[in-house]
């Protein structure tokens, strides 16, 4: 698959390591090229610099590995050269206070899609830390890492998970565009819980077989 990744920071390296290990024809593009062939030759197998534009015209699937606003702002740039392509948002619009930037408007991968009207927009690789992401695999208690994926076209979705089992992680399909938000919230909530409190935010969820109340018992 080619991938463009637009940005060159953690999440750019992160995630195209994974993507050239297995396999994939990434393009990493940038506003600074020698920021962009960094990365490039950090990342390795073959991974090429390139500008934003190149990135994006590159690619089949393009990662917007780029700041909450920032996204928006390069996607209507680019928008003629992402038509017809999935466009990944790993954004999260948190600010100040662990605060929710988008609460009450529309979430940063619907204003991903907005700037973009001719790409399939998928939310996904939201919900942790990018050091998370470098690791390989990412497995915890014998589990492999899940990883919601939120968008409304089935093959950008299909694109979208096969990236994620790249990363050694499992995709959890979380439904259509429209429920990207709430990704953007828990992230919003996991992040005070993590840092702000120091509490476990897994600890939040019971196991599956109790989501509907305790299993019940034979008599």
């Amino acid at each position: 698959m080619r991938i463009g990744v637009l940005g060159t920071g953690n999440m750019a390296d992160a995630l195209a390591t994974h993507w050239v290990r297995a396999g994939h024809e990434v393009t990493i593009g940038g506003r600074d090229p020698r920021g962009a062939e960094r990365l490039a030759t950090r990342v390795g197998g073959g991974a090429k610099p390139a500008s934003l534009r190149g990135a994006a015209e590159s690619g089949e699937v393009v990662l917007a590995a780029l700041p909450f606003g920032a996204g928006a702002v390069v996607a209507r740039d680019l928008h003629a050269a992402l038509a017809g392509k999935v466009l990944l948002d790993c954004s999260n619009p948190v600010g100040p206070g662990f605060r929710l930037l988008t609460e009450g408007a529309p979430s940063a991968a619907q204003r991903l899609a907005a700037a973009a009207p001719g790409a399939h927009v998928v939310k996904a690789f939201n919900l942790c830390h990018e050091d998370v992401w470098r690791m390989w695999p990412p497995v915890f208690d014998g589990r492999p890492l899940a990883v919601p994926v939120c968008g409304d076209d089935e093959t950008a979705l299909a694109r979208a998970s096969e990236l994620v089992r790249d990363v050694g992680c499992q995709p959890v399909t979380a439904g259509g565009l429209v429920r990207a938000g709430l990704l953007e919230a828990t992230a919003a909530l996991f992040i005070a819980l993590w840092v702000g409190e120091g509490a476990d935010a897994q600890a939040i969820a019971p196991p599956l077989a109790y989501a509907a109340g305790p299993p019940h018992q034979g008599v």
